[in-house]
């Protein structure tokens, strides 16, 4: 008994060593990055490369916020992916509500629909979409941003799985006492799936926040743009 809990506890240990460097491992580009960040340019490309930087600068961020609006690229992005997120859950939720808990002509088709349309590629959308932007005139705007995206097929399709689990027993019971459809769908039903909800907003949230091909064709104005924009756009411009 003592000889097979030590070797328990050794296997354990060793797991944990190899879990831990595996870690290090996904991380060391991460701390690259950090690094070479307060390098200047020769320092950087040297070879062979040093992994600490032997004379540390800070010259990088300060050229970065005094010749960069780096504080603009940020808050466009927080406010376009916080919007559309937002957006999406309420329209997502409500839709995948509709799917889930209320039987209506054509029911089977709009959702086999809903499904298909999530096998289609955006670059197929790209020309007929940036068209449309074009024609009512939502070209360089926000909305051209967040209206698109607003809704989408895998998040209706996402919270119907979950809303069909949620008991018809006591959406039943809310009608019961009172309870409108929309107060059912507010209180009752959404409390219930909320690590759906939870999953559905980091799913959205980061797509929006990585976004760079829809910007890059919709955005004019620089004052608009988006973090990754702004970043792509330092590639290869501001290079001591």
């Amino acid at each position: 008994m003592g000889d097979a809990g030590t070797r328990n506890r050794v296997s354990v240990v060793v797991l944990h060593v190899v879990l831990v460097l595996a870690a290090l491992g996904t991380l060391l580009p991460m701390i690259w990055l950090v690094a070479s960040s307060f390098k200047g340019s020769a320092a950087i490309f040297a070879f062979p490369p040093s992994f600490l930087p032997r004379d540390a600068t800070l010259s990088n961020y300060t050229r970065l916020f005094r010749e960069v609006p780096f504080g603009r690229y940020f808050v466009n992005s927080v406010f376009l992916s916080t919007s559309a997120t937002l957006i999406s859950l309420f329209f997502s939720t409500l839709a995948g509500f509709g799917f889930a808990k209320y039987e209506f002509v054509g029911k089977r088709f709009l959702f086999t629909i809903l499904l298909a349309s999530m096998m289609i590629p955006f670059q197929v959308l790209l020309v007929p979409l940036f068209k449309l932007l074009k024609d009512i005139g939502w070209l360089d705007s926000y909305w051209g941003i967040i209206v698109p995206f607003m809704v989408g097929g895998f998040g209706i399709f996402l919270m119907r799985q979950f809303m069909v689990g949620v008991p018809n027993d006591l959406i039943d019971a809310a009608r019961i006492d009172g309870c409108g459809e929309f107060g059912i769908y507010w209180r009752i039903v959404l409390p219930v799936v909320k690590p759906a909800i939870g999953a559905l907003t980091i799913f959205v949230f980061l797509g929006q926040w990585n976004n760079y091909l829809w910007p890059l064709i919709v955005l004019r104005d620089e004052a608009k743009y988006t973090l990754p924009l702004g970043l792509a756009n330092l590639v290869g411009v501001y290079r001591q």
